[in-house]
């Protein structure tokens, strides 16, 4: 019939993926022709539309494709949100086309997808990519959205009270982000070739003064950042695109390497409690199209292995002495402050990326005492799961919930040492700078 005809016609779209550039028209065939082809194991959807009123697609991967399962975590890929840069998109549709055709064949791909659920936006911008007419290596005004605004630039902020009028993309992925658990995440770029990792601002409390803007977790992002270029074909080398850059290891921090206000990455880690690192794939910004073939051989292996890091650190659950939930309630490892503390969601789970060693982990409901924990934290990466640690407040009912402040808009990181109330002890050295900072102003 005609139904039957329709999909087989976008089961065979999905299945004719070459390497060349696909507009906004023949993205979305795409799309649909692997929805189709693989209804059980993906979910398609548009978390809003662009300026110019296009779809910003999002093709979700897993065993449970259309829901969060508890104990199973939320992993992003975003691309093209610069319109002018082009490698991403394309690579992110490859990606695609390899999960889908691995699933059930590939043992590690099976595993990875039955253990994750795997979000993938090819375009962030599309507007921006219809808008570059004649491709240029170095800047189009298509690296802008209809409206003129670098999307890349339009976050809230952690440090500076950004004036900036948020665009409809922008705001299609915060709320994209409140909406799901996002455990970690990575947005492609391209201009140079490193992974980049938070933070892009800064101030004096996070190192800003020596160049290097560090935030809590800045262990766990070198990590993310070597584990992308260690199989990277060549980003590792850190030779960068010409003579004036290198990036030792091919990894840098942001603010080392330029500040930036209302970066999409900072916002994920602060106000997402989500890791996220930037990822430069290409010198040229809009590479010819036969170049394709080898940049998706370049980043294929580091794109699966940069997934599987979804994995690090320790998971769980917080409940009360009924089993119920708890939403809301803070879980934070010890020595490790959050502006906006990290809190468990509507199902009281929670997911902390931490490299391998021993922690106090520390459950917190505001008016009732806190639950430390100590865990040893394994690698865990290559089972496909981070250690369970779950925490149950006997003195809690399910008639009483946890109300937790929301995080304000603008978190300055002068009052990271006060802002955790997971986390009591003082740190010395940040209470020192932000007093020595109040004296000067």
């Amino acid at each position: 019939d005609a139904v039957g005809i329709l999909i087989l016609c976008l089961a065979s779209a999905a299945a004719a993926l070459d390497f060349k550039y696909h507009h906004a028209k023949e993205l979305e065939e795409f799309l649909r022709g692997v929805h189709a082809a693989y209804p059980s194991l993906t979910h398609l959807h548009s978390i809003g539309r662009s300026v110019e009123g296009r779809d910003l697609w999002v093709l979700v991967l897993g065993r449970f494709p259309t829901h969060h399962k508890i104990g199973i975590p939320e992993f992003k890929y975003v691309a093209n949100m610069h319109g002018d840069e082009t490698v991403g998109r394309e690579l992110l549709l490859h990606l695609i086309d390899f999960l889908v055709t691995s699933y059930g064949r590939d043992p590690v791909i099976t595993r990875l997808l039955n253990n994750t659920r795997v979000h993938i936006m090819p375009t962030m911008n599309p507007d921006g990519f219809e808008a570059t007419k004649v491709p240029d290596c170095y800047y189009t005004p298509g690296r802008y959205n209809a409206n003129g605004e670098d999307l890349n630039r339009n976050f809230p902020d952690a440090f500076e009270d950004s004036r900036a009028s948020i665009q409809p993309e922008t705001q299609a992925v915060m709320d994209w982000i409140k909406n799901e658990t996002f455990v970690l995440s990575a947005n492609l770029h391209g201009g140079a070739l490193v992974a980049s990792y938070t933070f892009d601002n800064g101030n004096p409390v996070t190192g800003s003064l020596k160049g290097y803007s560090r935030s809590p977790d800045d262990d766990v992002f070198i990590h993310l950042a070597k584990t992308y270029s260690s199989n990277h074909a060549s980003m590792y080398k850190g030779t960068g695109c010409d003579n004036r850059q290198t990036f030792p290891g091919g990894i840098t921090n942001g603010y080392s390497w330029y500040q930036l206000e209302g970066g999409m990455q900072d916002y994920n880690y602060v106000w997402g409690q989500c890791f996220e690192i930037t990822l430069e794939l290409s010198c040229c910004k809009y590479p010819p199209e036969e170049q394709l073939g080898k940049f998706w051989r370049d980043n294929k292996v580091a794109l699966i292995e940069y997934i599987k890091q979804v994995h690090l650190g320790v998971k769980g659950q917080v409940t009360d002495k009924n089993g119920n939930p708890i939403p809301n309630a803070i879980v934070e490892a010890k020595g490790r402050p959050h502006v906006c503390p990290y809190r468990t969601n509507q199902q009281g789970e929670y997911f902390l990326l931490l490299l391998p060693g021993t922690y106090v982990i520390n459950a917190t409901i505001p008016g009732f005492k806190s639950m430390l924990k100590t865990v040893e934290i394994p690698d865990n990466t290559g089972n496909f799961s981070a250690v369970k640690q779950d925490f149950s407040f006997p003195e809690v009912s399910d008639k009483i919930s946890s109300k937790v402040a929301s995080c304000p808009k603008t978190p300055l990181y002068q009052e990271l040492t006060r802002a955790s109330a997971a986390v009591k002890p003082t740190i010395h050295l940040l209470v020192l700078m932000t007093v020595v900072l109040a004296i000067f102003k």
